[in-house]
This record gives C-alpha cells, sequence and structure tokens, in this order.
C-alpha cells in the first residue's frame, strides 16, 4: 500500500471510463454504484494477500476522482484534462512536486481509512471518503477542515471457553486459548447459558492502519454432565424409579445441583412423566433461575422371576392394552 503522501499513476492511467466499466452517458449515480463495487472488491483491507488489487483500488480511485466530480468529469469530457486530471498539453508536470500550475494535482494516500484525495484542497465538498465510511464502517468527525475518517479496527478473533456445569452455575474463572497465540484468563459469570458469547474488548487482531485492535469473542460450552442436560437455564434428568414406586407413590430422592432433595412421586405414575422442581435448574441471576425437569423410568429387578407369575395371572385376569389409542 502506498505510504501517505506517495504518488500513483506515474504511468499512464486508463480511461476513467474504461476503468469503471461504463459509457459516457452514464448517470452520476451509475458512477457511483460502479466505483463502490470495485472498491469493495480490491480494497487492501480485504485482499491483504493479493498485491494486485491495491492497484485496481488504486486506479478505481483516481477515475472516481474525475468521473465523480461533475466540474472535472466536465473538462474531462470536453478534453481539458487527462485521465490523471492534468491539463492536456502541459509539458514537464510532475505529479506530487510542488506549484502543480494549471489546476494539476497529485493523489495521497491516506492510511487513516480513507482512499485518495487530491491534494492542495478545492474539491467542491467532493470526497471519496465519504463512500468508504458508508462502505466499511469508518467513523468520521466534522472539524473546522476536511472531514477526518477514524482508522479502522483489527480484526476480531473467535475462541471457546469449555467449562463444567458446576463451573456454569458457581462461576469462576478459566483459560483460552486464542488464535493469536495468547492465552487469557476470563472471568465467567454464575449461571452463564451454554452457548453465551463473552466479548473481550481490545483482545483481537491489532489494526493494521494504526486503529484500535478488534475484541476476542469467546463462546462458552457447558461440557456434557454424568446425568443433567443443559437447555438454556434449565436441567433435565432421567430419574429410575422401581416397579412398586411407580405403582403405589411415594417420596424419592432427586439429585440437583445443591444437594438432593425430595420429590413426591404421585400413585400410578407411568414411565415416561415429567415433573418439575421450580428454581432447581441454573441461577438466573437478575432473571428468574431455570427450573429442573425429572422424567421418570421405570427400571425392572434384575431377578425377574418372583414378578413373572404374578404378570401371568394379570395376563389372564386383569389384561389391559396401553396401545389402544395408536389404532
Amino acid at each position: 500500500m502506498p505510504r501517505a503522501g506517495a504518488t500513483i499513476g506515474l504511468r499512464e492511467m486508463r480511461d476513467p471510463y474504461t476503468v469503471l466499466g461504463l459509457g459516457k452517458s452514464a448517470s452520476a449515480a451509475d458512477i457511483k454504484k460502479a466505483f463502490r463495487k470495485l472498491a469493495k472488491a480490491y480494497h487492501p483491507d480485504q485482499n491483504k494477500s493479493d498485491p494486485k488489487a491495491k492497484e485496481k483500488f488504486a486506479e478505481a480511485n483516481q477515475a472516481y476522482e474525475i468521473l465523480g466530480d461533475e466540474k472535472k468529469r466536465g473538462q474531462f469530457d470536453r478534453g481539458e484534462i487527462d485521465a490523471e486530471g492534468k491539463p492536456r498539453g502541459f509539458e514537464g508536470f510532475h505529479p506530487g512536486g510542488g506549484g502543480r500550475p494549471g489546476g494539476g494535482f497529485h493523489y495521497e494516500f491516506h492510511q487513516d481509512g480513507g482512499g485518495p484525495f487530491p491534494g492542495g484542497g478545492g474539491r467542491a465538498g467532493f470526497d471519496p471518503g465519504d463512500i468508504f465510511a458508508d462502505l466499511f464502517g469508518f467513523g468520521g468527525k466534522r472539524g473546522g477542515g476536511p472531514q477526518q475518517h477514524a482508522r479502522p479496527r483489527g480484526e476480531d478473533v473467535v475462541a471457546t471457553a469449555n467449562i463444567s456445569l458446576n463451573e456454569a452455575v458457581k462461576g469462576g474463572k478459566t483459560r483460552v486459548f486464542l488464535p493469536t497465540g495468547r492465552t487469557l484468563e476470563v472471568n465467567i459469570p454464575a449461571g452463564i447459558e451454554d452457548g453465551k458469547q463473552i466479548r473481550l474488548k481490545g483482545q483481537g487482531q491489532p489494526s493494521q492502519m494504526g486503529g484500535e485492535a478488534g475484541d476476542a469473542l469467546i463462546t462458552v460450552r457447558i461440557a456434557k454432565h454424568p446425568f443433567f442436560k443443559v437447555e438454556g437455564r434449565d436441567l433435565r434428568l432421567d430419574l429410575p424409579i422401581t416397579l412398586y414406586e411407580a405403582v403405589l407413590g411415594g417420596k424419592v430422592n432427586v439429585p440437583t445441583l445443591g444437594g438432593a432433595v425430595e420429590l413426591n412421586l404421585p400413585p400410578g405414575s407411568n414411565g415416561g412423566k415429567t415433573l418439575r422442581l421450580r428454581g432447581k435448574g441454573l441461577p438466573g441471576g437478575k432473571e428468574a433461575d431455570g427450573d429442573l425437569y425429572v422424567t421418570l423410568r421405570i427400571v425392572l429387578p434384575a431377578n425377574v422371576d418372583d414378578l413373572s407369575d404374578l404378570m401371568r395371572r394379570w395376563e389372564k385376569d386383569k389384561r389391559y392394552d396401553p396401545r389402544d389409542g395408536l389404532r
């Protein structure tokens, strides 16, 4: 990329209409649209590994410097200036030199997020940097002089913080390895949900143009738990129960994040039935705590000999069809 003040256009410049892919009847809107397309495609920040993109970007800028200004476009169409904006027939003109007689100008490539602008001012309000601000989100402040565009910030980086369910509940610190090669200690807030993102300001890639560094975006992933399944702030648990507990009901112990609690099991509870324990999920901080959803799973004993005779009598005398509704 040319340094600030470096001259562009020492080689013969192509016709600006040809550069932008337009005919001479193109409207001002057509010219702006064509330039926006080329500027976005060949901007150095978007093509760091393609040196030719810088040349195409500068060429598009110079073409728009002529055609985007109504006065200069008229001068070019009438043959008064050439593709570089130099008066035709003026020999010995040196772009970037002092004096610039006859209205000639040189290009300066500012490394503050703007584009090339004619040196010396007098642009009658024309500023390609306004388009760059629109294309690439550069901020701007207007003072007494020309608009000064904020230098583009560095790129954000992404990483993952893998934590246990206990760390998600209580919070704490964990170490994260960034793509930049750095290792950071990240504060994990209590009650954080799986998939939530933590932004670390200024911990991303540095700006190559002197702006602010990007941010580090850390996605939190909660490791699989032996028996709790995390769904947002809620938890799910498959609870094994005996056949007689399912038939007779009663109180059964249920594990929670804060220790075991008693659950009242209604008589005649079918396998697959789900009961809710309010507030026994992940802590919500300023919001409501999550819930624990307990799904019953009936488990038969290892030895079913004693049950076999009973079930045969049931099959004969108390037969029923639980799949009747599926027909």
